[in-house]
């Protein structure tokens, strides 16, 4: 195809020729008023001249014309994959392209997307624009959206020189019924209530339907528990945490009889559990260099409530003083041994040794009190190791070492066992000198013992145990046969990691989950799982991985430390996941509580209604068939009953260009001058 236009490339700058116009005009309104005959001819020739010095050109164009683009976007999304959607996706795809491919000089671009990362719902806008951003503009005819119309960017619409419409998925009479958790706190405090918000939801063509509805609880994998609550309303529910780390709740209502899908029947809420505070006794038995290092280990986490008793005036020392002149308190030995015992987290015996202070039965109190959950943490010194020890009382049936009376005051490096490089305890603590780390300084006082039960995670000289932990009935025994620790605090020798280590021995022995030597757990990231084997052991076999639909898979572990051992896994689908190997279980939940996608399943147009309005569009439902296409031209009506408007955009690529000029320069120049002769022969002869 080939056109033509004039065009003008002026010898002499254009002010100049206007200027040459205004002087043509004047002269020739002169000439009228001096009444010669021949102006009109004079100013032809002036006006030739102008004419020549614009240097008019022909210019002719070939054009290749261009097609017209469409552009289908197909909502992939999660929830287009319920019911009769995909169905229905299919068809009108089909359906679309045939008209399109029947009209002429048109192409279709079909576009399609999926859920966007990150819990975010469906981002249609977003994808529009970046197919848009890949097709000329000047060539888009018109934008087909097929999708159920819950877009969750409508604000991020991009401008369109074209009309746009909207294909529905779904059917009219579609009903769905959700579980809404509105509130769930990442953090709570073990075994204080704390209220989650729950809402049961019916939205679209709701049937008849009885007014209580069934929900399923069930905490860390456990067996569910079923209540009957009302719809349509907030409902309150405690929760109370019984331990801490990682706290799975699930949620979940048993699928209806024609409900659209089950997908949004459950939620998933995980609380990470947290003491309040960790009360801690500290009894030394006399004032001593390392007294102050426990102490301000202790008083300097702001999660600890500290009560201390130093022993100043033993029962033995009759010097006449008055009591009252010697301490500030009495020590409340009954109130804190029998009666307030089970209150504290911690009980610590700092040089403790037996004085007439603390009877038997008090003791007996302080055994029970570990046999049931408590922990009790022996930090020895000489006195252990006397015919005072506090071993030779009811604690020494859950006391992991007996001393041999034997004192071992020399020089010694505190070394971490084989068996300590996997407990928690002291894993990772011991100086890679080859990597330029600062070797520990060493200790000076050795009790030395011999171990009965438990783990010894450190020794002392010729493999002594230096650190025993154990494990009694629920509860928890520490002795660290030295009172020496204060030694790396003031950095003799270079000092070493000690403040690290009475932290992480006073964690343990408050069951902190992160300080488990045996434990299985599980992190989740989107669809990745990632699990985590800590252990004692030298091996650990498969994960039984059980998904929501009740398929086990197992998993390997490859050991990435000493004690611990993991894997990366993907789930295939969002939920509850529950894992096991051997006596260890665990629960985690893939996916986001509430899944953003299924939040608004019922298909609607209300969302993107005014901006298909904007653009002249029309929306319609799929069920009710694929509308046709037609062409219109723009600023015109682009939809109507059972058909859908695409504007042509007559766009063209320029594939060649010659430009001559409109007449030689002679030929001007001649008739020019034969006006003039002309004007002056006319007016001659007048």
């Amino acid at each position: 195809m080939e056109t033509g236009a004039i065009i003008f490339d002026p010898l002499l700058p254009w002010t100049v020729l206007w200027g040459g116009v205004a002087f043509a005009m004047v002269f020739a309104g002169l000439a009228v008023w001096r009444g010669l005959t021949g102006w009109w001819m004079r100013g032809g020739a002036f006006a030739i001249l102008l004419l020549a010095v614009a240097n008019p050109s022909l210019q002719v164009e070939e054009r290749e014309a261009l097609s017209d683009i469409v552009v289908l976007l197909v909502d992939e999304s999660s929830s287009q994959g319920i019911d009769v959607r995909p169905e229905q996706v299919a068809a009108a795809i089909v359906g679309i392209e045939a008209e399109v491919a029947g009209q002429p000089n048109t192409e279709l671009r079909v576009v399609r997307m999926g859920d966007s990362d990150g819990n975010r719902g469906t981002l249609m806008m977003e994808a529009l624009a970046r197919a848009l951003a890949e097709e000329p503009r000047a060539r888009l005819a018109g934008v087909i959206l097929l999708s159920d119309g819950q877009v969750h960017d409508v604000e991020r619409l991009p401008d369109l020189p074209a009309p746009m419409h909207l294909l529905l998925t779904g059917q009219e009479d579609d009903w769905d019924r959700r579980l809404v958790v509105k509130n769930a706190p990442a953090f709570a405090i073990i075994g204080e209530p704390v209220t989650l918000t729950l809402r049961i939801e019916d939205q679209g063509a709701v049937p008849e339907l009885p007014a209580l509805a069934r929900i399923e609880i069930s905490v860390d994998g456990e067996e569910p528990q079923t209540f009957e609550v009302p719809t349509g309303q907030d409902l309150e529910l405690p929760v109370t945490l019984q331990h801490g780390g990682m706290n799975v709740i699930q949620f979940v209502l048993p699928e209806q009889e024609g409900e659209l899908t089950a997908r949004n029947n459950a939620a998933v809420v995980q609380i990470n559990g947290v003491r309040d505070r960790l009360r801690v006794l500290l009894v030394s038995g006399e004032p001593h260099a390392g007294e102050r290092t426990w102490r301000n280990l202790l008083k300097s986490d702001a999660s600890v409530d500290l009560v201390h008793f130093t022993i100043l005036r033993p029962p033995e020392k009759q010097d006449g003083v008055p009591v009252n002149e010697l301490s500030l308190i009495a020590f409340p030995t009954r109130e804190l041994f029998l009666d307030k015992v089970n209150e504290f987290d911690l009980i610590i015996f700092d040089r403790y040794k037996r004085r007439g202070i603390l009877p038997s039965i008090y003791l007996d109190n302080v055994r029970q009190y570990v046999i049931d959950g408590g922990a009790v943490l022996i930090a020895a010194g000489p006195d252990f190791a006397s015919a005072e020890s506090i071993y030779h009382s009811p604690l020494a049936e859950i006391l992991p070492a007996e001393p041999t009376g034997r004192v071992r005051e020399e020089l010694y490096l505190p070394q971490v066992t084989e068996l300590g490089e996997k407990h928690p305890v002291t894993e990772g603590f011991t100086p890679d000198v080859d990597a330029g780390e600062k070797p520990w300084g060493r200790w000076m006082r050795l009790i030395d013992s011999v171990p009965e039960r438990g783990d010894t995670v450190m020794a002392g000289m010729d493999d002594a145990p230096l650190l025993m932990l154990d494990r009694q009935g629920e509860g928890r025994v520490a002795l660290l046969a030295s009172d020496h620790a204060w030694l790396w605090s003031r950095g003799f020798e270079g000092g070493g990691p000690q403040l690290e280590l009475l932290r992480r021995l006073a964690h343990w022995m408050m069951k902190e989950p992160d300080l488990e030597e045996e434990a299985l757990t599980a992190t989740a990231e989107g669809q990745l799982m990632t699990i985590n084997r800590r252990t004692l052991g030298d091996a650990v076999g498969p994960v039984e991985i059980t998904d929501p639909a009740g398929v086990v898979t197992l998993v390997p572990l490859d050991e990435v430390s000493p004690g611990r051992f993991a894997a990366d896994w993907t789930g295939p689908e969002m939920g509850i996941y529950r894992l096991k190997e051997g006596d260890r279980e665990s629960v985690v939940a893939l996916g986001p509580a509430a899944p953003k996608e299924f939040e608004e399943t019922i298909a609607s147009a209300v969302a993107m209604g005014p901006a298909v309005s904007e653009f002249g569009g029309g929306v319609y439902r799929v069920a009710d068939g694929v509308p046709d296409v037609r062409r219109v031209r723009p600023g015109r009506v682009a939809s109507g009953r059972g058909w859908i408007g695409i504007t042509p955009r007559d766009a063209y690529l320029t594939a060649d260009v010659r430009i001559s000029p409109l007449l030689p320069a002679w030929v001007m120049l001649l008739l020019a001058s034969l006006l003039a002769v002309g004007a002056w022969i006319w007016e001659g002869r007048r």
